[in-house]
Parts: structure tokens; sequence; C-alpha cells
């Protein structure tokens, strides 16, 4: 379900209401280093500390190296809601299709399998 909707029903049958926030509006001109500083703020100051732990550990791993058409996917995918995210990379809820082959969004579910079982704690900003 996408986060336009005005409700929704996690795993447990309880409908959560969204308030509809649209996207933040972006620089086009934006340098490559700017959106990367941009994106490692926000994964960190998100408002649910389980997506924040998921976005900022990912984002310290891999926003260094990543593109400008793989930070804009990034981007994009923080609009929306974090519960979303969080049962989307958690594979708690099924995933909309606009994200289910995106590259980054793979690999932010790849990071949150963990298969190194690593200890993660929230990065330093």
């Amino acid at each position: 379900m996408d986060h336009d909707d005005a409700r929704d029903v996690d795993p447990d049958g309880f409908q959560t209401p969204y308030t509809n926030i649209p996207p933040l509006p972006r620089d086009p001109d934006e340098s490559l280093e700017t959106i990367r500083a941009r994106l490692t703020y926000q994964s960190r100051k998100r408002g649910i500390l389980e997506t924040d732990l998921l976005l900022s550990t990912f984002a310290k791993d891999s926003l260094s190296k990543m593109t400008l058409e793989e930070c804009r996917s990034f981007d994009k995918l923080m609009d929306e809601p974090d519960w979303d995210i969080y049962y989307w990379v958690t594979g708690k809820k099924d995933v909309p299709e606009k994200w289910k082959e995106d590259p980054v969004f793979l690999k932010i579910v790849k990071h949150a399998k963990n298969e190194g079982r690593v200890l993660r704690q929230m990065p330093a900003l």
C-alpha cells in the first residue's frame, strides 16, 4: 500500500493512520556531496528508532560509494513512511512494485538481514 493512502493495516491487523506529508522539495543542482550529507542526516533523524538504525547504518556503510542515481533512489525511499520501510525491508509486509527490483532497496534488505551478525549502533553525525 502506498503512503498516499489514508490508512494501512500492519501485520497484526491494526489500522494505522498516516499523515500524508508531501516529499521535501529537492534542489536539482544539489551536488552529490551535499546529497550524501543530507541523506546521512535524514537517515539518522527519522523518528522511529528501528528504521533509524537500519537506514543510518546502511548510509554509513554505503553512501560514500553510491552513485548520484543510487542516492536519488535512496532519497525517494526515505519519502516513504518509517514503518512501511521497516516492514518492507524486514519482510513483514509485501513490497510495492516500485521497490521490488530497485537495487538500493535490495541492498537495504540485505543489510537488514545482517548475515554477518554485526552488532550495530547509531553512527555519530
